[in-house]
């Protein structure tokens, strides 16, 4: 039987079979190695719809997360006092996307789904990852190795999740209660290291990296 293109007869919630099919999609295969055209065969569709509901995969990428921050803004804001100010622009921004009216709620939804449901939880590392961390080490590619982004962003998203859940979600005291001041302060120092300090990886270390980096391609193909 021929699969079916274009759009569905009836009432059915295409945008809606097209969102479930890129959350599945995006989960499994991670943002960069998950395409249009995989998402719209998953739905049963043409790419073409998709495109038309969705535009570009970053924006359906960004409907399927549902946290109402717009990338590029947060980024021009992070660099906006310079380079030297990045770390620390990282912590006030992502700081203020927990306490913010309605991208805290939207946050904490997640993180505490990603507890329940192992998709919510790869959705929310691809996000972060993918949408705001690398972008903002691709910007400082003459400062860093390329080719220790990814590491750099892993532990970036690392520090800033768990940031998230000890401080919002498991309300762990005195860190739930200080002055956002003091945790910028405390925290802006490990975002630095792992944005600008030396990484001090052993040649075998740099061998295992790609290692493990060749297998996440070759897993999302």
């Amino acid at each position: 039987m021929a699969q079916r293109t274009g759009r569905r007869p009836g009432n059915r919630d295409t945008s809606g079979e097209i969102l479930a099919a890129a959350r599945t999609i995006f989960s499994e295969r991670g943002y960069d190695s998950a395409s249009i055209r995989q998402i719209a065969a998953m739905a049963g569709v043409d790419a073409a719809l998709v495109h038309h509901y969705f535009g570009t995969k970053e924006q359906l990428f960004r409907d399927v997360v549902d946290i109402p921050v717009e990338p590029a803004a947060l980024i021009a804001d992070i660099f906006g006092a310079g380079v030297e100010a990045v770390p620390e622009r990282i912590v006030q921004s992502f700081l203020g996307i927990c306490e913010g009216p309605a991208t805290g709620p939207a946050l904490f939804g997640l993180l505490r789904g990603a507890v329940s449901h192992q998709w919510q939880g790869l959705l929310l590392r691809e996000y972060f990852t993918t949408q705001i961390i690398r972008r903002v080490l691709s910007r400082l590619d003459t400062v860093v190795d390329p080719a220790e982004i990814p590491l750099r962003a892993s532990l970036v998203s690392s520090q800033l999740i768990g940031l998230t859940l000890a401080r919002y979600i498991f309300h762990y005291e005195p860190l739930a209660s200080v002055r956002s001041e003091l945790v910028v302060k405390l925290v802006a120092p490990n975002i630095q290291r792992y944005i600008l300090g030396e990484l001090d990886l052993t040649e075998e270390d740099a061998r295992q990296l790609v290692t493990v980096l060749t297998g996440l391609e070759d897993a999302g193909k």
